[in-house]
């Protein structure tokens, strides 16, 4: 559900696994492209064109397992469509930026067949209907969303390994949520300071002024993160996101590729996650909120 950039990505993947797939996707031209001439994906791997159905809207046939590969701002919307995919033993999982839309999509669909994924070091964009170029991929990781199923869940196992019979870095973990703040702390540092100003992970990363503020709203997160006590593996929060954008340098971060489109960022989810989050245990996120805010102020003129 959502076959965009990513979703083209997983779908391209798991159909070249030896998966059945189906995509379903709003952008009819998209739909017919890769209905007719198949979908393209151009990576670090060289190219390659799958053959998936493609549909406008979720065809009546119960399937294995539903990806929600959607913008968070369209999880709950793709979350109510899929009734028609959906048997008794159909697992769902969803893989968005940021914090709230694993709790959204539980809301609507329950949390028992829910998983929750975690895609690290990605970066696609659609060149045109049916063609999507990727210049990383680097690892997903797969949790239940309901407390107490580990990584022993014969569920989540399942998915991660048909993903990795797709080619990808794919793992079961016990604590997703841990993984996704994990994400987070590196999000948060690049997401919103380069849709504010274009430039890519790298030269933030590097920037005498911007730097600094980059820096700054990672701690924020750790911060946040440690006092929740979520149990992330991050001893050391600068270090934790500069390594992240030594792997990175040149990627443009999704909120980066929305403005250039002309679309509204997922940022209320990600730097707009750490106030509200750090609310919760009686810290305050200025630097975060500073960057929503800005963010915001400019999506407004789009």
């Amino acid at each position: 559900m959502g076959c965009g950039a990513m979703g083209s990505v997983y779908a391209s993947r798991l159909a070249r696994g030896g998966h059945d797939v189906l995509v379903v996707d709003a952008w009819a031209d998209h739909v017919r492209a890769i209905a007719e001439r198949g979908l393209s994906v151009r990576g670090p791997d060289g190219a390659m064109t799958a053959r998936v159905r493609a549909f406008e809207a979720p065809p009546a046939r119960v399937v294995d397992l539903v990806v929600l590969a959607v913008k968070a701002a369209d999880v709950v919307g793709a979350a109510r469509g899929v009734a028609p995919l959906l048997g008794p033993h159909t697992l769902v999982l969803t893989i968005q930026n940021g914090l709230g839309s694993a709790q959204e999509v539980a809301g609507v669909l329950g949390p028992e067949r829910l998983l929750v994924g975690v895609a690290s070091g990605f970066g696609a964009s659609l060149v045109g209907p049916g063609q999507v170029r990727h210049n990383a991929m680097r690892a997903l990781r797969f949790g239940a969303y309901a407390p107490g199923a580990g990584p022993g869940a014969p569920q989540v196992e399942r998915i991660a390994r048909a993903w990795r019979q797709g080619g990808f870095d794919a793992t079961a973990v016990d604590d997703v949520v841990a993984t996704q703040w994990e994400k987070l702390i590196c999000n948060v540092a690049y997401s919103a300071p380069c849709a504010l100003t274009g430039l890519t992970v790298g030269e933030v990363m590097d920037h005498p002024h911007l730097g600094e503020v980059s820096r700054a709203a990672a701690v924020e997160a750790w911060e946040t993160a440690t006092a929740a006590k979520v149990r992330i593996d991050v001893a050391d929060p600068v270090t934790h996101v500069r390594e992240f954008g030594a792997r990175l340098p040149d990627a443009k971060p999704s909120a980066l590729l929305d403005h250039l489109a002309g679309r509204r960022s997922e940022i209320p989810v990600i730097n707009g996650a750490i106030p509200r989050e750090a609310a919760k245990v009686g810290l305050t996120a200025p630097v975060n909120a500073t960057l929503t805010a800005l963010v915001l102020a400019r999506e407004d003129g789009l």
